[in-house]
């Protein structure tokens, strides 16, 4: 009897902490925003958290944009592990909206009735499709990887597009269809058996380690 423990992947999905774009009603995408300073305590509390817990990974990935490297380096700070930047998991392009106000951008670019999913988003962004299509190559770069404990601090629409290709939901007209919820430093916990292929979902939205202090 084969008693061999399988290889198998434990992937966390980690939206960045609050930023200023988020805190003062921006459009973000590409648009390079800092944390702000309840930002920083969500990251250290998060890290504090798994320190307690003994959490270890193998490689934090994070995406190059500020929110999200600066969350991975609040968490670098209190769990040691080899830190990369991969473009593969910036946020959504959005185009011209990137930067503007809500309010701002809803005056200027007014969303139109309807979108098909092969529509760029901001008139010059990035589709829903294609944001799928680099999701899909996201979740495809770490399983070039050996199996092995991985963070990838990211942001949620391109989280939500890494979820939906694992499981295999593509992009709808008038972004219909599934949608999760990745709130500021939660996360999920997926798990891949590459010689079943078969994914597991351990945790999702976890927001165990917010603290009344922000």
């Amino acid at each position: 009897m084969d008693t061999t423990i399988p290889p198998i992947y434990y992937i966390t999905l980690l939206r960045h902490g609050e930023s200023v774009g988020n805190a003062d009603g921006y459009h973000q995408g590409h648009a390079d925003f800092e944390l702000t300073e309840t930002g920083r305590l969500q990251a250290r509390s998060l890290a504090k958290h798994w320190l307690t817990k003994e959490i270890q990974f193998d490689a934090i990935i994070s995406s190059p944009l500020a929110r999200a490297c600066q969350t991975a380096e609040i968490l670098v700070e209190f769990l040691p592990a080899p830190l990369e930047f991969d473009p593969l998991w910036m946020e959504l392009n959005n185009g011209v909206l990137a930067g503007l106000k809500h309010e701002e951008a809803t005056e200027k670019y007014p969303r139109p009735d309807f979108r098909n999913p092969y529509t760029p988003v901001g008139h010059t962004g990035e589709s829903e499709w294609e944001l799928y299509l680099r999701a899909g190559k996201a979740v495809q770069s770490l399983l070039y990887r050996p199996p092995g404990r991985y963070l990838v601090v990211s942001h949620g629409g391109i989280l939500n597009m890494a979820l939906r290709a694992i499981l295999g939901i593509t992009p709808q007209a008038n972004w219909q269809g599934a949608s999760f919820r990745f709130l500021n430093t939660t996360y999920a916990v997926v798990e891949y058996d590459p010689q079943r292929h078969r994914w597991e979902f351990d945790q999702f939205n976890n927001q165990v380690h917010w603290s009344a202090d922000y």
